[in-house]
């Protein structure tokens, strides 16, 4: 899944480690992802969290998306840090999951906090082939909302 994401692999975001419903993904902050103020722009702090939650929460094998996630700034990073993120599972239920996971400097210094909820898609044939009701079937992922 990682090697497809092209997003992720195109801002340098490096797969660390991946299984049993975690994951750890780093990210060097470039002089092209810093905002206005001179501090890293949220989204791209958002997007590593995000990326090592897509990791942590496809761990366990079927396609899985995001259903929701938020994200608390906790300290600005500037242009040249190395941002390190790490989900972990809180639970599974039915298909549904909820993954934490924290940005920090290398050295530790946190950044952002980000809550995950994750979605296990169904395997579904085509439209036509029966199977579940139209009002519940999972679609397949468009740009941006694919793990």
């Amino acid at each position: 899944m990682f090697d497809a994401d092209v997003a992720s692999n195109r801002l340098g975001i490096e797969l660390l480690s991946a299984a049993d419903g975690s994951a750890v993904a780093r990210m060097r902050i470039t002089d092209g992802m810093v905002n206005g103020h001179h501090i890293a722009h949220g989204g791209y702090v958002f997007l590593l969290a995000d990326t090592a939650f897509a990791l942590a929460c496809n761990s366990h094998g079927p396609a899985t998306v995001a259903a929701g996630a938020d994200i608390i700034f906790i300290r600005p990073a500037r242009q040249g840090d190395v941002l390190v993120a790490q989900a972990s599972e809180r639970t599974r239920y039915g298909r549904s999951g909820i993954y934490d996971v924290t940005v920090s400097r290398e050295g530790g210094e946190v950044v952002a906090e980000f809550r995950g909820q994750s979605r296990t898609l169904r395997t579904v044939g085509p439209p036509d082939a029966g199977g579940s009701d139209p009002g519940e079937r999972d679609r397949a992922p468009t740009a941006g909302q694919g793990r």
